[in-house]
């Protein structure tokens, strides 16, 4: 069974399929989107344990998601790697060194993935939790747990939105029938 779950964003099948070739079997998750706005609202709803964010992206930048992910301090927490095949139009937006996230420089082998993942991993833990900025520093574990919560309400949120509209369709075709 999976003990990390892991979002890829990237608009290559390529990349996003060598990222998923290059961890260990059996300890990961790999959960893809193929643009930035499938890529925000998988982030938001599934509780990563690590991004895996390419920089330019359709629909909604990977610069955006990014931003995105700035603004809420649940999201803040979870370890981030950006990808980009050009460094230069990451560090027009944000000047090295990086904080809060490391960067990988596409193409990459597994090693330099490997060292990535471990660098975002330390960044991220050396940041303040968003736990204790939520609820004090002494009750990290009820803020983690207010945090998937959270989560979790904003994937029900959702589900309950689809929902909706295919009970408005329904209705709908009911209504047709019935005339």
């Amino acid at each position: 069974m999976a003990t990390h779950r892991i979002i890829v964003i990237d608009d290559s099948r390529v990349i996003r399929m060598r990222v998923k070739d290059m961890l260990p079997a059996g300890n990961f998750e790999v959960l893809e989107a193929k643009d930035g706005l499938e890529g925000f609202n998988l982030i938001r709803s599934a509780s990563p344990n690590l991004i895996m964010l390419d920089f330019l992206l359709p629909k909604m930048s990977g610069w955006d998601v990014y931003q995105e992910i700035q603004k809420d301090p649940l999201l803040q927490a979870i370890p981030l790697v950006l990808m980009s095949g050009r460094k230069e139009e990451v560090t027009e937006k944000l000047q090295e060194p990086f904080k809060g996230f490391a960067f990988v420089e596409k193409p990459f082998e597994k090693k330099q993935l490997i060292e990535a993942i471990k660098e975002a991993m330390k960044k991220a833990s050396d940041r303040p939790a968003a736990a204790n900025t939520l609820t004090g520093a002494g009750e990290t574990n009820l803020g983690k747990e207010v945090a998937q919560l959270r989560l979790e309400v904003n994937q029900m949120e959702g589900e309950i939105t689809s929902l909706k509209k295919q009970i408005s369709q329904l209705i709908g075709f009911i209504k047709q029938k019935l005339k």
